[in-house]
């Protein structure tokens, strides 16, 4: 059993104390940390002088993993004077010093403020546009998941348990409770993995906040579009500043867009019903109570990856409900001790980027939309398959191909190609098998990931000669850079590389390709006609005129 309540601190001639508020035998731990202790990978050393039992809540001190030597780490605390700023023991002196220095005390808080003052007023006329094109898109995204594996059989379920409801279920137009909508269509707009993103952060936003607003949308009723485009607004920048904040989340073993989209989504969700500062954090608090998003379905390819954002929107959902009911949630959501800059995070955070220049610097800028229905981290390896194939080399012209990556991107689609899987996820979060797709078909679409195209053995063929390598030059946690090399039957070696992501601010689609996507979507996944398309895109479009978004959800196309 671990010993709990550990504290650590450095005294003044910089050495490190730890003090223990637990039932451990301190002359235990005492003979443990007499030696000096480095975890592996890390430069941080912890140095034991002596053990206290006065509680000091300015550090946290973990011991992990299970089954390994006992080492120990120091996990910054709350920090509020310039003396105790001195005193700080960074965790990650090797990862930019995450929170040595910085001041968190009361950033739950603060962040609730910030949201509620903004008004629309405020924003941009380019963010106004840019949150438009974000209900566009996943508008679209969420018609086309209409067979996607495992969509149908969720609504389903849901509509076993619920035979009516005050919001709606877009694919087959079920009427549902606010939370189960905001499952059905979050499920739906991931399902393809087709929807918006932060690059940087590494996070999705519109599939769990879209469904999460439309959903009170419909319940509240007489929603107007500023109101509902500001609320978007707010919880895109949220979530975007929390996945910059919390840059290694992935390391972790957790999904951001699970984990920072419910939070976000939350406090948009208060915002949208017009919640004041202190309701919207205990909406924030609730929502954190409620996070969860285990990275593991990414790793095994399994459909729980994809009904992710549906879980966090309908939590989102029932945490701003909660809070405006008057239940009382967290207050120390982000910086408290069991928050999740250090609970879900280990302090390898960077706390200033969630609120500096909030409200003014609009990271809603800098989100992408897709070209490619796959995981981010392949999309580089995409556009580079492309590339050999407008070259007009052939898949039996190569004898090997490697590809090189960074370590996110090498560790989330990284692993060889198994065709016999029989996994879509497995095929959407596979380097080896986007680049296979893309050299061997010269376009890669909806289609790319459906049954049987993914254990297509001419496919499984070029992937077998497939090596995805870890290139340690590359920036470890940027998912634009790769970088290819083909041994050809000639004897020559071509090398194509990338450094930017098609979709993304260096290199973003027009509207009018959005508008060619969107078409698309609805076409392939619903048959929809071209003037119904059209006339869904034109309110999007014009949602700042919209006396009740609601209406959007009324000319959401059916399946022909």
């Amino acid at each position: 059993m671990a010993p709990r309540g550990l504290r650590a601190h450095r005294n003044r001639n910089g050495g490190v104390h730890l003090d223990h508020s637990g039932h451990w035998i301190c002359r235990q731990l005492s003979a443990v940390f007499s030696r000096r202790l480095r975890h592996p990978g890390r430069s941080a050393v912890v140095a034991h002088r002596r053990i206290r039992r006065r509680y000091d809540d300015r550090h946290l001190c973990h011991l992990h993993p299970p089954g390994r030597p006992l080492v120990a780490e120091i996990v910054p605390r709350r920090v509020s004077t310039v003396s105790e700023q001195e005193n700080v023991v960074s965790t990650v002196e090797a990862k930019a010093g995450a929170l040595e220095g910085a001041a968190v005390d009361g950033l739950s808080r603060k962040l609730c403020e910030a949201a509620v003052a903004l008004r629309y007023d405020d924003l941009p006329g380019d963010v106004i546009h840019t949150a438009k094109l974000l209900v566009l898109d996943t508008l679209g995204v969420i018609g086309a998941a209409n067979s996607a594996p495992g969509i149908q059989a969720l609504h389903a379920r849901l509509e076993s348990w619920e035979k009516a409801g005050s919001a709606t279920a877009l694919l087959g137009k079920r009427r549902m409770s606010p939370p189960s909508a905001a499952l059905a269509n979050g499920a739906a707009a991931h399902a393809l993995d087709f929807d918006d993103i932060h690059d940087e952060a590494r996070v999705h936003t519109s599939a769990v906040l879209l469904p999460t607003l439309l959903a009170i949308a419909e319940d509240i009723g007489s929603i107007g579009g500023r109101d509902f485009i500001l609320a978007m607004a707010v919880g895109a920048e949220i979530n975007a500043r929390l996945g910059l904040a919390c840059f290694n989340c992935l390391d972790h073993g957790w999904h951001p867009t699970m984990l920072f989209g419910v939070m976000s989504s939350a406090v948009a969700a208060a915002r949208l019903l017009k919640c004041d500062a202190a309701t919207t954090l205990g909406a924030l608090g609730f929502a954190h109570h409620l996070a969860s998003g285990s990275a593991q379905s990414i790793l095994d390819g399994a459909l729980t990856k994809r009904l992710g954002p549906g879980f966090a929107a309908r939590s989102a959902v029932m945490a701003s409900y909660l809070a405006r009911d008057g239940l009382s949630g967290p207050h120390r959501a982000i910086e408290g001790r069991a928050g999740l800059f250090l609970l879900q995070e280990r302090g390898e955070v960077i706390p200033a980027r969630l609120l500096d220049g909030f409200g003014q610097d609009w990271e809603v800028l800098k989100y992408g939309f897709k070209a490619f229905p796959c995981c981010r981290c392949c999309h580089s390896t995409i556009d580079l398959g492309l590339q050999v194939n407008r070259r007009g080399i052939k898949p039996e012209q190569v004898r090997g191909i490697r590809i090189w990556q960074p370590a996110v991107n090498f560790r989330t689609v990284g692993a060889p190609y198994e065709a016999e899987r029989d996994s879509v996820v497995h095929a959407q979060f596979n380097a080896a098998y986007c680049f296979a797709r893309a050299l061997h078909d010269g376009a890669v679409d909806l289609r790319s990931f459906q049954r049987p195209q993914i254990s297509d053995p001419a496919i499984a063929a070029i992937s077998g000669r497939t090596r995805v390598m870890l290139d340690e030059s590359m920036d470890p946690i940027a998912m634009g850079p790769a970088r290819v090399e083909l041994d050809l039957s000639s004897g020559e070696t071509l090398a194509v590389e990338s450094s930017t992501l098609l979709g993304g601010p260096d290199s973003p689609l027009s509207d009018q390709m959005l508008i060619e996507k969107f078409r698309s979507c609805l076409s392939i996944g619903l048959d929809a006609k071209r003037d119904a398309i059209d006339a869904l895109a034109d309110r999007v479009l014009h949602l700042d005129q919209a006396e009740n978004v609601a209406d959007l959800v009324s000319a959401f196309p059916a399946k022909a």
